[in-house]
């Protein structure tokens, strides 16, 4: 059988200077693993004293940041590149992303920002690499990160 590891590796946050409140975006999970065909959920909690953007990036082996997906206003389920989807819960402060079933194709890291202002003015944000997702080249789990 051949599995995805799933590693958290949290970054020094990055607040940019300017908005109006302040943010913060945490990680629950320290390791997920799955298999390939099978369901993902990375969750992502955050805590705002005002109105928030929240986005989604991925950034495959050897390329840049692509934004997977974005909730601004509207609608609360988000549909995003390739599958993936996150719901948007004000209540629970939340914006877990998920994906039906992995492939082969989803090995990258993923990222996730809150802002408090719209994209593309000034304000502040704080992004946090969230997870490394790394499947191995023969089967079995393997832990290590890649660069």
């Amino acid at each position: 059988m051949i599995l995805f590891s799933f590693l958290v590796s949290l970054t020094q946050h990055i607040d940019v200077s300017g908005g109006t409140g302040a943010q913060s975006v945490t990680q629950p999970d320290v390791h997920i693993t799955v298999s390939e065909g099978a369901p993902l959920e990375l969750r992502c909690n955050y805590s705002s004293s005002v109105q928030v953007y929240l986005f989604w990036y991925v950034q495959h082996p050897n390329q840049g940041l692509r934004l997977l997906l974005k909730y601004i206003s509207g609608d609360i389920l988000v549909k995003g590149t390739k599958g993936f989807e996150a719901e948007f819960r004000k209540s629970e402060k939340a914006f877990h992303l998920r994906k039906p079933a992995v492939q082969w194709s989803d090995t990258a890291k993923y990222f996730r920002a809150v802002s408090d202002t719209v994209p593309g003015t000034a304000g502040g944000a704080e992004h946090q690499l969230l997870v490394n997702v790394r499947l191995p080249v023969t089967q079995g789990i393997n832990l290590g990160h890649f660069q």
